[in-house]
């Protein structure tokens, strides 16, 4: 398949795609176009796993670079060698909880790492930069960027940035960084915020691939404060389709908001996913609701996210595909099917973190 973009990139550089939905978004895309070299660079931290790809690893369109894109001097040097006409964005480090304990790591990472790849990419463009159409800066953002929601309010586009914790504060950074260089240089970008991603691959101090291993170690479930915290929840693959189409067709200079259409409780989604997993493992229909435990309220935790999405849909022709039932289901049953990806990512920092943060409970 021939991607039908603007700029027809040749090879377009993927930052954490050895993450979670970076990940996801390759095994999308590197099969899809085999005519488009994709360049991974990942600094491979925690939640950064080679085995998320292996199955890519063979492909003659994809290459994977370890490395830092805060590290200028190998951005240039990767730039010089592809000669890339596209960047998605993805590497960011995402854990609020972690933010609070380490806030600096997260301006190094999210505001620094993005800053030295848009500067990197305005050295590299700078003679086609007046040339509409040519390059493309897709950054892959939060919804968080906005803060709460009031109760029956939804974040579109237009919404003002308010964000509460370290992680929302350097991704809102991000953000007006990416735009600064659209006005001050002419760079074409766009900027896509999100709602929480849930699905195959993902780190498993996320709320669901953490309940799904919890319940499967009949350990205790935590939730926060009394779980009527609101989120919206996107499937990762509905998520990837979002992006590739703002690649083909998006408008240059604008945001996409992103969401699943599938505003919950963090409790009620717990009670579903905890079903679900009784149900495939043929457990006593609503045992597992018995490990849910109540831990203290996070600071400075918002309270709802909610996403308008009818932009996206009306003009690049997208709708999720999954109800939020469905994607739970096929995220259950591809962690029941992936053993091994599970075992290897818990043995070592899941069960240091699960043990420090929750065990108490």
């Amino acid at each position: 398949m021939r991607m039908t973009l603007r700029h027809q990139p040749q090879a377009i550089l993927v930052t954490g795609g050895a993450g979670f939905i970076g990940s996801n978004f390759l095994h999308r895309m590197v099969p899809r176009y085999r005519n488009i070299r994709f360049v991974n660079l990942d600094k491979l931290t925690y939640a950064g796993n080679l085995m998320n790809l292996r199955t890519l690893q063979r492909a003659s369109n994809y290459r994977f670079v370890r490395g830092d894109v805060a590290d200028s001097d190998l951005v240039r040097r990767l730039f010089a060698k592809y000669r890339f006409a596209t960047i998605v964005h993805f590497a960011a480090e995402s854990h609020v909880d972690r933010s609070i304990r380490a806030p600096i790591a997260f301006a190094q990472s999210n505001v620094v790492g993005t800053v030295t790849l848009l500067e990197a990419a305005r050295q590299a463009w700078q003679e086609g930069l007046s040339r509409n159409g040519r390059y493309l800066f897709l950054h892959v953002s939060t919804d968080e960027v906005f803060g709460s929601a009031a109760a029956g309010a939804y974040f579109t586009e237009a919404t003002p940035y308010a964000p509460r914790s370290p992680y929302s504060a350097s991704k809102a950074a991000s953000d007006h960084f990416v735009r600064a260089y659209g006005a001050t240089y002419n760079l074409p970008f766009i900027i896509s915020n999100c709602s929480n991603n849930y699905g195959p691959y993902q780190y498993p101090e996320k709320l669901i691939p953490l309940v799904i291993l919890r319940a499967l170690e009949e350990k205790p479930v935590p939730v926060y404060g009394t779980g009527a915290n609101v989120r919206d929840w996107l499937y990762v693959a509905d998520h990837c389709a979002a992006i590739d189409l703002m690649l083909q067709r998006g408008e240059p200079c604008s945001t996409y908001l992103v969401g699943g259409s599938c505003d919950r409780a963090n409790l009620d989604v717990v009670t579903l996913l905890l079903d679900i997993v009784d149900e495939a493992l043929g457990r006593k229909p609503g045992a597992s609701r018995a490990l849910i435990t109540y831990v203290e309220d996070r600071p400075g935790h918002d309270f709802r996210y909610a996403i308008d999405a009818r932009r996206i849909c009306r003009s690049l022709g997208w709708s999720p595909e999954h109800t939020l039932e469905e994607g739970l289901r096929e995220t259950v049953d591809w962690y029941l099917r992936n053993r091994d990806w599970l075992e290897a990512t818990a043995d070592n920092s899941y069960r240091s973190y699960v043990k420090a943060q929750y065990d108490q409970a």
